[in-house]
């Protein structure tokens, strides 16, 4: 049996799209008919990716974003909504990492790293969230009640590494939020689901896996290879998807094994 996922008419608002795992994201619910807004603080690659997308029949729209910023946050989504209407989808995907040992880091690393893996994933959900109430109870408009909040999580805040541990205890609250916003919000027809990925090629890590220290890392790994960003199209589609209607709360490692 032929199966396909199609979120045409749905509006999907993809945090830290300029690159990476969110400019992936965004091409996928593109192409599976959403609209989708990229979000981010880098306006230059979010205009390419916009080009990219709409090069290929895609509806995309750009808004500046800073998720360190309360006052950005809210601002991104209103604009978001009045251009293309009401957020079905969030991917919160901003995330932000050092290397170091425990004992070096410093409280502008912590600060750094929290501010944006913990407090701007949670006030971004919040401020989607609060928006994805007020059509469940009616209080404002929108052709979808309910909505998808897929938080980008990562297997380290499943699996604790060396030299990023704060890194690790970021996505670790993360994975908590997520499961406490789905057991508030479930009700509502809402739900909140974290993707955990394993190690993954981007632009940003692609030279690492080149040198002699990444290639004993890939040599670690249960099947020795990394992922690529594509490698969760699935899931991410399926999260954000009305097929995703009994699964609430979950925390889904996409990891290629390394965590078990």
């Amino acid at each position: 049996m032929a199966y396909s996922i199609d979120l045409s008419g749905r509006v999907a608002f993809i945090t830290g799209a300029s690159g990476g795992l969110g400019a992936q994201f965004a091409r996928t619910l593109a192409a599976a008919g959403a609209g989708v807004v990229l979000a981010s603080r880098r306006l230059e690659k979010l205009k390419e990716l916009r080009a990219e997308i709409e090069g290929a029949g895609g509806d995309a729209h750009v808004i500046e974003l800073d998720v360190t910023d309360n006052d950005s946050i809210k601002s991104a989504v209103a604009h978001a909504e009045t251009e293309m209407g009401s957020i079905d989808i969030l991917v919160n995907n901003s995330g932000v990492s050092t290397t170091q040992r425990i004992q070096d880091v410093a409280e502008d690393d912590y600060d750094f790293v929290f501010n944006t893996n913990v407090r701007g994933a949670f006030f971004v959900a919040q401020e989607v969230g609060k928006r994805m109430l007020a059509r469940s109870r009616g209080a404002a408009p929108g052709s979808f009640t309910g909505g998808r909040i897929i938080n980008i999580a990562s297997m380290a805040g499943l699996k604790v590494l060396p030299q990023i541990g704060v890194y690790c205890m970021s996505k670790a609250a993360v994975v908590q939020m997520t499961k406490a916003m789905a057991l508030e919000w479930g009700r509502f027809g809402i739900n909140v689901n974290a993707i955990c990925p394993g190690y993954i090629d981007t632009e940003i890590n692609h030279h690492h896996w080149q040198t002699e220290q990444g290639q004993k890392l890939i040599q670690m790994l249960p099947r020795k290879r990394v992922g690529q960003p594509q490698d969760l199209d699935g899931l991410v589609l399926m999260l954000a998807s009305d097929q995703s209607h009994f699964i609430n709360g979950a925390v889904i490692a996409a990891d290629d094994g390394f965590g078990v």
